[in-house]
């Protein structure tokens, strides 16, 4: 298995917060990677809020190719960090040129066009970079968003953390996902790698899904460009969350239902259960096959946990007024707030969602008979 871990808080953290947590549940994943997903950055990356960044791994010959690249859509740079070790990588881990995070201004001619094509391209973007650098490994995109800084590599969270130099004042967030453990199902590859993302999206699960293939191909057949990938069974849920609330204009309650209906003699008793019900048969392709939890952050930045119906991953939630963490274990959300009233901390069951919303001023939870 895997360990989660996220926080959201009112200042900026170092992603180390996040680290030592997984670190401290590391009795619980096997060290073979650490994935991270940074929003609502603070330090160096504050002040372009507006501005799309681009995250992910690059050999030399890579930047060059994204530099003619870029140059051709005519995005032009506005702040860069790149991170080029130059100590030996820790066991397992792969030797790499660059580590690049890059800040850029929209092409003029973007000026004029709605936030939704915006969004639209940005993410076709991102989509070209990943399939320019398949080939050959010269470009491996994380993402390509305002606002978002992703990185994953493969090898123990924190001797990368450490060889990486992540306690670097230019990294910081006020959320902070964090997943530790590769996919060490099959063959590793790196995008497999949790937390997934697309168009402000990100979420992580600690589980397996054996309905993938059947949930893969439904969303596939939606003829939606960002529907691609699945290196990862997780991965759908990142991108069921996205079809939910963009394609079907339905809100976080629903996604539970989604993932996990109630069973028809439950919808019977259920005092919406005739409108669940049509939910639940014209979306029967996601419906999922776990045990899973899933800890996602949605673009308005509320961070939310929620448990499969078979309920045998462990999650629980808990913090005080300004900050909150949804982890694995409780030592990681201890490690992480240990001033903190523990008396409220909250493990989500299977009906349950939870919820801490940008104001970060509480948890809020409610479950599946009740909406």
């Amino acid at each position: 298995m895997c360990r989660l871990f996220a926080i959201t808080s009112k200042e900026p953290l170092s992603p180390m917060a996040a680290i030592h947590a997984l670190n401290v549940m590391k009795e619980g994943h096997d060290g073979s990677g650490v994935g991270l997903f940074l929003t609502d950055l603070g330090g160096s990356f504050e002040r372009f809020k507006g501005a799309p960044i681009l995250s992910g791994i690059f050999s030399n010959e890579g930047i060059r190719a994204l530099d003619r690249y870029m140059l051709d859509l005519d995005f032009m740079v506005k702040y860069k960090l790149s991170i080029r070790p130059a100590k030996t990588p820790p066991p397992g881990t792969p030797k790499r040129d660059n580590y690049l995070v890059r800040v850029y201004d929209y092409p003029p001619d973007w000026q004029s066009l709605s936030k939704e094509e915006i969004e639209y391209r940005l993410m076709l973007t991102r989509l070209k970079l990943r399939q320019m650098g398949e080939q050959d490994g010269s470009m491996i995109v994380f993402s390509f968003w305002p606002d978002v800084i992703m990185l994953k590599e493969v090898g123990d969270p924190l001797v990368l953390a450490e060889y990486l130099g992540l306690d670097n004042e230019e990294f910081q967030a006020r959320i902070i996902l964090a997943q530790g453990r590769q996919n060490t199902n099959y063959a590793i590859d790196i995008y497999a790698c949790h937390p997934f993302f697309i168009q402000g999206y990100s979420t992580m699960t600690n589980g397996e899904n054996t309905a993938f293939v059947p949930i893969r191909e439904y969303l596939a057949s939606r003829n939606y460009a960002g529907y691609v990938g699945y290196q990862s069974d997780s991965e759908v849920f990142t991108h069921i969350l996205h079809f939910a609330q963009q394609k079907l204009g339905m809100g976080l309650d629903m996604y539970k239902h989604l993932l996990t209906p109630l069973k028809d003699e439950e919808l019977q008793r259920h005092p919406h259960g005739e409108r669940l019900r049509a939910v639940k048969h014209a979306c029967r392709p996601l419906i999922i096959d776990g045990p899973n939890c899933v800890i996602g952050c949605l673009p308005d930045r509320t961070l939310f946990m929620v448990q499969d119906s078979k309920k045998l991953r462990p999650g629980i939630v808990g913090g005080t007024s300004g900050m909150f963490a949804f982890s694995s274990e409780m030592c990681g959300l201890d490690a992480a707030i240990p001033a903190r009233n523990k008396s409220e901390d909250f493990q989500p069951m299977k009906y349950d969602t939870v919820m801490v919303p940008p104001h970060r001023q509480e948890v809020v939870r409610w479950n599946q008979w009740e909406r």
